[in-house]
């Protein structure tokens, strides 16, 4: 069964009554509904009722302000229609769907560890892995409620093969449902692509990739991307994390930073560090403002991380050095 929802003087769409959000459902319909994390964090993908019925999957998500809520505002990945609807939003071709997003089964194959808190997942599929390096997928993990977006590491394939960097957050539902609950051989719902920080294949600058945490997994598959270009411009990689222990994208980038076409710099920020690290401290923002050649506007940036390094890298490349905000790619994350 499906809803047809009306975008107010615009396109229409339908929604699978089973399954989907209204957000998800323009995606797949190819709409160009604005949208960054798709799980109720970034409040990009907020619309008004103007009629009909729809379930609000998560009130209380952080996506919406009061202001928001008081002025009627609501989140189209958290809304899913009981009925046919018409709303209200501006669509944005900017946001339209490169590869239409799709959900199919997918089996845990393989799960490898990388440092004490972090390990690469990887899935197959039935069908090839679609997506533009850089975007991501929801999963839908035994007993969590929801979806949980993480981003693939590896390259678009035939062969189906989905890849994932997935750090173990205290408390949280989704990393530990993936560490402690997932056997290999299960099979869950991954629903994919979504978002707009993908490589860009057009562009002539050098590409700079920041990644902090598991912000790695996205800014591994840019880069892979990237260099695997013949033609393409270098690659500098900054790495943050926390101490040395938690370094391990090194051996995943292979012989790329041994070819001469990308630059690897690791940064750790905290830990006892004077003893066994010699290399980059700080902040992995400071790191790039201190390490990176001059101008910073030949440059075209690409980041992932917790969301005090998003704000930080975007102060410094917009604030402080008058970056385009065209040149920043990036998805916000709760």
């Amino acid at each position: 069964m499906e809803h047809t929802i009306l975008i107010e003087g615009g396109e229409a769409f339908a929604v699978s009554a089973e399954e989907d959000t209204l957000l998800r459902g323009a995606l797949r319909a190819g709409i160009g509904f604005p949208h960054e994390c798709s799980v109720g964090g970034c409040g990009a993908c907020r619309f008004e009722l103007i009629e009909g019925e729809l379930d609000e999957l998560w009130p209380e998500a952080p996506g919406l302000s009061e202001r928001d809520r008081r002025r009627g505002k609501r989140l189209a990945c958290q809304c899913r229609p009981r009925g046919r609807c018409t709303v209200r939003m501006r669509c944005d071709d900017e946001y339209r769907p490169a590869v239409p997003p799709e959900r199919r089964p997918a089996v845990l194959e393989s799960v490898r560890p990388l440092t004490a808190d972090m390990a690469e997942f990887t899935f197959r599929t039935a069908t090839p892995a679609a997506f533009l390096s850089g975007q991501y997928a929801l999963l839908y993990l035994p007993g969590t409620p929801g979806a949980r977006a993480y981003s693939m590491s590896n390259l678009a394939n035939a062969e189906g093969r989905w890849q994932f960097i997935v750090r173990r957050v205290p408390g949280g539902r989704g990393s530990n449902a993936l560490f402690d609950r997932l056997a290999v051989g299960d099979a869950i719902a991954l629903d994919s692509p979504y978002g707009n920080a993908f490589l860009r294949e057009e562009g002539a600058r050098e590409i700079v990739c920041i990644a902090g945490g598991s912000g790695l997994a996205p800014m591994l598959s840019i880069a892979r991307a990237a260099t695997d270009r013949p033609e393409g411009p270098p690659v500098h990689f900054f790495d943050g994390v926390r101490t040395p222990a938690d370094l391990c994208a090194a051996p995943l980038l292979g012989g790329l930073a041994a070819s001469g076409r990308l630059r690897y710099t690791p940064v750790v920020s905290g830990g006892e560090t004077g003893k066994t690290w010699s290399g980059a401290r700080g902040f992995v923002h400071e790191a790039v403002e201190r390490d990176l050649p001059g101008p910073l506007d030949r440059y075209e940036f690409y980041f992932a991380g917790p969301p005090p390094m998003i704000e930080a890298v975007q102060t410094l490349l917009m604030q402080r050095h008058g970056i385009p905000y065209q040149q920043l790619h990036f998805d916000r994350f709760l």
